[in-house]
């Protein structure tokens, strides 16, 4: 017992030394913050100690940590006490608390001096300063491009001069075969752009693009994958409202099932887009567009309940958060995709389709059927071109009979 006494007393001493002690009860405050349980906190609060002891021994300062350091770190910890799981991340989280506080240098921008590194680069500037693509839309077409030059060129030398037509066409036709057509026709659009973009620079001479072949999949091709009413009504009635995820879920599923919301405008909802008084909300939409949208009762009420009752204290704005910790906002759409997946399966139900856009495709195709035109249903889903609402129109099956032409050699 004396000994257990006399350890503890060393881990407490431990705990007060190195140059991250003084830094140790702020983090703790931050991840209680973040909704961490007291037993994680302890952890990671345990691990920041054990650095702050490394860096002690070893004569270095809190301004000396970087990444190379960590893994060192790491490395060490697991020899002494075994390979932790989420160390990694607590350190991450860790070295960023102390770079917001100014205590630790902010990384150095990691260069690739690679030739698809250098080519990568450039493209990117190409498309952020001279395209105005947004992020997002910038890395979907690095990866696309990047493929294509690992593709045709491996490890060897990046000789861009030597591209042709049929390098560009073979790749998309073997890529093809495993993806979306929807996916492919974007892939061939990428690679005229970076073809482009390369001529432009003289690094290819002949227009390439020009040779490289579309794929078909052609407007108005097919029918929205939808709900009927009837599904949508059981869809939210199998949320878990006794759970405050499933209260969350609920809100997030009538905005997605009552106003044709997309997934990311659902994600970037903020407490100051609502208006309780004017019972509106703002939308933030393609294109970083703002419009104003009703607020249905329903809907409302939801949205009220979650933030009064279920939705976490925390410093973000946006509406709906993550109920584990760390609490913040979703990073993607994706996250609101999978709302809508676990609520299918709740609901038994399996569409071919099963993403955040399945509600909006059902109330359009639903509001088309009560008699509503293809202008009112584009105003609702906020469609910035008329023939964008157009697809609706091939659902109304009674209307499309009706306009017909009868088959040539049928019976009359």
């Amino acid at each position: 017992m004396l000994e257990q006494g006399g350890d503890t007393t060393r881990q407490t001493q431990h705990a007060q030394e190195g140059p991250l002690a003084r830094h140790a009860d702020a983090f703790g405050a931050l991840l209680e913050q973040e909704g961490y349980a007291p037993t994680t906190v302890r952890g990671k609060r345990q691990l920041l100690d054990d650095l702050s002891c490394w860096l002690g021994r070893r004569k270095l300062h809190a301004a000396d940590l970087d990444e190379q350091r960590l893994r060192l770190f790491l490395r060490s910890r697991a020899r002494r006490q075994g390979a932790r799981r989420g160390d990694a991340a607590t350190c991450r989280q860790l070295v960023g608390f102390l770079r917001r506080l100014g205590c630790v240098p902010t990384a150095p921008e990691q260069i690739d001096t690679t030739a698809l590194g250098c080519i990568e680069q450039d493209f990117t500037r190409f498309l952020s300063a001279e395209r105005g693509l947004k992020p997002v839309t910038v890395a979907a077409y690095l990866r696309t491009v990047r493929c294509f030059l690992l593709q045709r060129f491996g490890q060897g030398e990046f000789r861009l001069d030597a591209l042709c037509p049929q390098d560009v066409n073979r790749f998309i036709l073997d890529r093809a075969r495993h993806v979306r057509r929807s996916y492919a026709k974007s892939m061939v659009t990428v690679l005229r752009s970076f073809l482009r973009y390369l001529q432009q620079r003289g690094a290819i001479t002949a227009d390439i693009a020009a040779g490289i072949a579309g794929v078909a999949n052609w407007r108005l091709s097919h029918l929205p994958k939808t709900l009927t009413p009837a599904q949508v009504e059981r869809l939210l009635m199998c949320c878990d409202r006794s759970t405050p995820t499933g209260q969350r879920d609920y809100a997030i599923l009538l905005l997605l099932a009552r106003l044709g919301l997309r997934g990311g405008e659902v994600v970037a909802m903020t407490l100051d887009d609502l208006d309780w008084e004017a019972g509106e909300f703002l939308v933030r939409g393609k294109g970083d567009r703002l419009e104003r949208l009703p607020l249905p009762r329903d809907v409302g009420a939801a949205l009220a309940h979650y933030l009064r009752y279920v939705r976490p204290p925390c410093s973000s704005r946006r509406v709906f958060i993550r109920m584990k910790a760390p609490h913040c906002g979703f990073s993607s759409a994706a996250a609101i995709c999978d709302v809508v997946r676990r609520a299918l399966w709740r609901a038994e139900l399996d569409p071919d389709f099963k993403g955040a856009h399945l509600l909006r495709h059902s109330l359009a195709t639903n509001m088309l059927h009560r008699g509503a035109s293809l202008e009112q249903i584009g105003q609702l889903l906020r469609h910035r071109q008329a023939n964008t609402t157009q697809i609706y129109a091939k659902v109304d099956i009674e209307a499309l009979r009706a306009i017909a032409l009868p088959w040539p050699g049928a019976a009359s």
